[in-house]
């Protein structure tokens, strides 16, 4: 006979759900510090509940946690500009190894993280019946419990927000299609080849630097090229990576501190969007290969 207790039970059964609950939390806010936040308040709120009054636990907790992050959601609505450097993507960097097509499972989660960006354009109840029930397979009754609404119009908002997704989400390229035009745009940057930079660059190319002083827009591919020739030498010094499962590059400093991260977005067979990150605050936070 065993000695659990209900409480020792519904312990364990959180501590099952735990990882699942992260996923849904993360996909849903984008922040892996606001997920651990969102599970652990719905610890809290389950350690104040009669586990008698809970029919079935799992569905409990993902409902928990789904409303808890509605309401992180709308708060970050009301006040964008306060929470907008809290809800860029985290870094992630995995080295560059040009993995065999069926190597590519082990990098589902990075590139995963690629729709982040994307879900950031839909309104909150849009984000959280997308994530739930494209991503978790949640049941849409379920979800218009959470959100309030009717079975039909969570329907709905799960409609709109995967045609959304659908509209912006750019074709990627073959894995070593996109190392192609990547080398193609770094050996033109490096060897200060400005003709050969505006032939791999998309014309309305767009440049994003993150900088201490906050983000640095250009566009088009004139300008992209300069400033790429300019930014070569560091590109030079870089060792070739994943960078949310994009191709891309991570450079250092003399004395070893992390100089820039760039990813590179290529779409029918040329170069469309161009990230770097010189902030050193995030890249602190990032876990970057050794130099290589």
């Amino acid at each position: 006979m065993s000695d659990s207790s209900p409480t020792d039970l519904v312990a364990e059964t959180f501590e099952a759900q735990r990882d699942r609950l992260r996923a849904i939390a993360y996909r849903v806010l984008g922040s892996h510090a606001d997920a651990e936040d969102a599970v652990q308040e719905a610890w809290l709120r389950l350690s104040r509940q009669d586990p008698a009054t809970i029919y079935n636990l799992a569905g409990w907790l993902t409902t928990v946690v789904g409303r808890i992050s509605l309401d992180v959601l709308r708060s970050r609505q009301a006040h964008p500009k306060a929470s907008y450097e809290d809800r860029l993507p985290e870094l992630i960097v995995t080295v560059d190894d040009d993995p065999a097509p069926e190597d590519h499972v082990a990098h589902a989660d990075s590139v995963g993280l690629a729709l982040l960006v994307v879900l950031e354009s839909l309104g909150p109840g849009e984000r959280l019946a997308f994530v739930l029930h494209d991503l978790f397979a949640v049941p849409f009754n379920e979800i218009a419990q959470i959100l309030g609404k009717s079975v039909e119009a969570t329907r709905m908002l799960a409609s709109r927000a995967r045609r959304k997704v659908q509209a912006t989400e750019r074709p990627a390229a073959a894995g070593r299609e996109q190392r192609e035009v990547v080398e193609a745009f770094l050996a033109a940057a490096r060897h200060g080849d400005f003709e050969g930079l505006l032939r791999v660059l998309d014309p309305e190319v767009k440049l994003t630097v993150h900088t201490p002083n906050g983000m640095i827009v250009t566009l088009g591919a004139t300008k992209v090229a300069t400033g790429a020739q300019l930014g070569a030498g560091a590109a030079a010094r870089g060792r070739t990576v994943l960078v949310n499962g994009l191709p891309g590059i991570v450079s250092w400093r003399e004395d070893g501190t992390p100089l820039s991260v760039i990813s590179i977005t290529v779409v029918d067979g040329r170069v469309a969007e161009i990230t770097v990150v010189t902030d050193p605050a995030r890249l602190a936070t990032a876990h970057l290969p050794e130099p290589g």
